[in-house]
């Protein structure tokens, strides 16, 4: 049998997903601030690491998973402070762990595609292929996990595309020297591939996580994906000697210095774990649809910090592709936010229906009880008028 406390936090954690809760209100926020905050962050300390010289493949590849020691705090923490009764990796079954460990490499090798492509690719080419990403995620929610497409995510998906691809095509001056016809190849099908194995990546995820009752074993789940991925990274690194390239990237490559150096690489590994985080939050309190499409609608305020930090060039395109991406992303959420307040009246509406059920069954009771009364007070009455009768007739 199982314990009343542990059947109570079950409980408490399965309202988490419940979008009419103030709870889901406060994660859904807490994880969209984490994906805005390490998808630029990261975007920005990525181009930093670029600009001043740094240009390692496996650098880039490790650092957007190393990270996974980090999670430990939010997974342990609550837990210490007893702010639940449940045991982290408690119901955390070996089918799960499985399926932790093969998602966890499918995102290593998304992660070795994306550096490789983006070290071959122009920035414009490379943001034009990855752009077809968020179509792609809306094929594979609609096969996977039956997502119905209705007016607000297929235009929100269309624009946000055309601002891709506008945003692409509006980058002039990221031309790639000594870009030889077979890196060419490399880079276009390395990038290809990242951009289907991560659109095919959410709705997966969305499967998984309906099997999952509570936010702290998405938390959990990420650890585990995270170590695998940062382990797939480290026995390329070993192999292909990206240590001794990272040491000899520090000490002569990068314009800035040693001590320098490892502080953006400590960066870079800090926000791309805020930005996972924060996406496998998304995926597990909405949909893998609604966490693609923040993703995307993010890279709108790329370009922007890109103008305010590095002071990059806006001229129209960009502007007419952060109108676009703006506007896609809003009318997401419009769309979004009247859904759940029909959720809302509908879950009033059962609520009021279960209470009209429980009077109704309340005044059937009483009327059955009455009626109980009066017949045995009827028994009552005849019995003593039998007595009194007989009592009569003897005397």
């Amino acid at each position: 049998m199982n314990n009343p406390t542990t059947q109570l936090d079950h409980q408490q954690q399965e309202d988490q997903k419940k979008k009419t809760t103030k709870g889901y209100m406060l994660l859904l926020v807490l994880n969209y601030v984490c994906l805005f905050l390490g998808s630029v962050s990261s975007s920005l300390l990525s181009k930093f690491y670029f600009v001043h010289k740094g240009n390692s493949r496996w650098v880039s590849t490790w650092v957007q998973c190393a990270g996974f020691p980090l999670l430990l705090l939010p997974i342990f923490l609550p837990y210490c402070l007893k702010c639940t009764q449940r045991k982290p990796f408690s119901r955390f079954t070996p089918k799960i762990l499985t399926l932790s460990i093969l998602i966890g490499l499918a995102l290593g090798l998304n992660n070795f595609l994306f550096s490789w492509g983006n070290s071959y690719l122009p920035v414009s080419t490379s943001a034009l292929l990855l752009s077809s990403q968020l179509v792609f995620n809306l094929i594979f929610s609609v096969i996977i996990v039956k997502q119905i497409i209705t007016f607000s995510n297929l235009n929100c998906v269309v624009l946000l595309t055309l601002s891709s691809v506008l945003l692409a095509l509006g980058s002039t001056n990221d031309k790639t020297e000594n870009l030889t016809k077979s890196k060419y190849f490399i880079g276009f099908f390395s990038t290809v591939g990242a951009g289907l194995l991560f659109a095919l990546y959410l709705p997966v995820m969305e499967s998984v996580y309906k099997k999952v009752y509570c936010y702290s074993m998405v938390i959990e789940m990420q650890l585990i994906m995270e170590f695998a991925a940062t382990a797939l990274a480290t026995v390329g690194m070993a192999f292909s000697g990206g240590y001794s390239e990272m040491k000899r990237e520090s000490l002569y490559v990068f314009d800035l210095g040693s001590d320098m150096y490892w502080l953006v690489v400590i960066g870079n590994v800090m926000t791309w774990q805020l930005c996972f985080m924060g996406t496998a939050g998304m995926v597990f309190l909405t949909s893998s649809l609604t966490g693609g499409i923040c993703m995307t609608a993010i890279l709108a305020m790329n370009v922007v910090g890109g103008v305010a930090v590095y002071g990059d060039s806006f001229g129209g395109v960009k502007a007419v592709s952060t109108v676009l991406c703006g506007w896609g992303f809003c009318s997401y959420v419009y769309g979004m936010y009247v859904k759940m307040k029909d959720e809302k009246v509908k879950e009033s509406e059962e609520k009021a229906r279960e209470n009209v059920v429980v009077d109704d069954e309340k005044v059937e009771l009483m009327t059955i009880n009455h009626n109980l009364n009066n017949k045995n007070n009827n028994n009552q009455e005849m019995v003593h008028h039998q007595i009194v009768t007989v009592v009569d007739d003897r005397v």
